[in-house]
């Protein structure tokens, strides 16, 4: 009989789930291309592509945030430097003074 031989691969792709997932796979992307007018590769695709933007952008102002902020510190440091080199040269004029007994004379 013709009619079991469709019968068996029947059974078997019920059973084995292949009808319902593509089934499901085919209302789900029915579904998607009705609300975003794109099939559920091309949406995946641009979704990635935006990702991937956001974090290079993202990662791109961390970086200029990095500089930035190494820069100051190194601003900031040089700064600091200058005062202490002045506060010593300052100290040691005073000591230089002391020892020589010099008094008012200007630098």
């Amino acid at each position: 009989m013709p009619i079991l031989s469709f019968v068996g691969p029947g059974v078997t792709a019920l059973t084995s789930g292949n009808i319902y997932k593509a089934s499901a796979q085919f209302i789900v992307n029915q579904r998607i291309e009705k609300e975003t007018g794109k099939n559920s590769l091309a949406l995946i695709k641009e979704t990635l592509i935006e990702e991937r933007d956001i974090k290079i952008k993202k990662n791109s102002f961390d970086e200029d945030l990095r500089q930035l902020i190494e820069t100051r510190i190194k601003m900031t440091r040089q700064k600091l430097d200058n005062q202490n080199l002045q506060k010593l040269l300052k100290k040691r004029i005073e000591v230089t003074r002391s020892i020589l007994n010099i008094s008012n004379i200007t630098q």
